[in-house]
């Protein structure tokens, strides 16, 4: 029982001391499976697609799902299994692999770090909606989720993605792993079911020879962004919203963290 403490204690301090500009996400040890192989991958939380790997452990998960279809199987795993996610790979198709984090909570003593991260996931007017809302000053604690998807292929890979009720996630628009798939990935960000119109999407891609690029881009007024991909490379998908918290609590702002991996075939 110690160990299983201590290592609980060292995941939630990573969650801690990882902060607000750090991601998480999903991480595949392949994105292409063999219908007899098995689906293996890693919960990240770092930055510029690389990071350190998160162990699972129940109580910090709000959902963790494998999606074939219609058909959504919950992942059943052990305390402290890293790789978090290792099952066989169900038939021919596309699989979604979706995870949700519990709340967590950071204190930021000044100013500048809350700013320097506003303008970081473009939270417009930041200092006068904290002021407007009459939120305090330094220090004040932000609450935060994580909700993410990864696109596996396996076999031929064929599926699409749909909205699965994450509390903030990315749709796939397009399957990357399709033969007609044209070069485009195209994706809508939605919050509580309803499109994100004119919001930044972050993408992190990755080259084979594992350098990393970083670009930003925009929703349309229908939420979607579409975004040139290039054959395989390995991307991440990064979007967050924010909202005052009103109820009292220690935490003065939410957000919520939508963040999608998947892979281009070489063909």
């Amino acid at each position: 029982m110690y160990i299983v403490r201590l290592l609980f204690a060292l995941w939630c301090a990573i969650l801690t001391t990882s902060a607000t500009a750090h991601e998480f996400w999903i991480e595949p040890e392949t994105y292409q499976v063999e219908p007899s192989g098995k689906i293996v991958a890693r919960l990240k939380n770092g930055e510029n697609f690389e990071g350190v790997n998160l162990a699972y452990f129940e109580r910090r998960i709000e959902r963790f799902d494998v999606v074939v279809g219609d058909t959504i199987r919950a992942v059943e795993a052990r305390m402290g299994d890293n790789p978090a996610l290792d099952v066989p790979a169900p038939v021919d198709g596309l699989v979604v692999v979706v995870h949700e984090t519990t709340s967590s909570s950071l204190t930021y003593k000044d100013w500048a770090k809350f700013q320097k991260f506003a303008d970081h996931k473009d939270f417009a007017n930041i200092e006068a909606r904290h002021a407007s809302n009459g939120f305090p000053e330094p220090p004040f604690k932000e609450r935060y989720t994580r909700h993410a998807k990864s696109l596996i292929a396996v076999g031929d890979g064929q599926g699409a993605d749909r909205a699965l009720g994450l509390k903030t996630e990315f749709i796939a628009l397009t399957n990357p792993y399709a033969p007609a798939f044209d070069g485009t990935m195209r994706v809508q960000v939605n919050l509580d079911g309803a499109v994100r119109p004119d919001v930044q999407v972050e993408v992190f891609d990755r080259t084979p020879d594992g350098n990393v690029a970083v670009t930003l881009h925009r929703t349309d007024d229908a939420g979607i962004a579409s975004v040139p991909v290039e054959p395989g490379h390995a991307y991440l998908f990064d979007a967050v919203s924010i909202a005052p918290i009103t109820d009292g609590g220690d935490a003065v702002w939410d957000t919520f963290w939508a963040a999608l991996t998947f892979a281009v075939p070489t063909r």
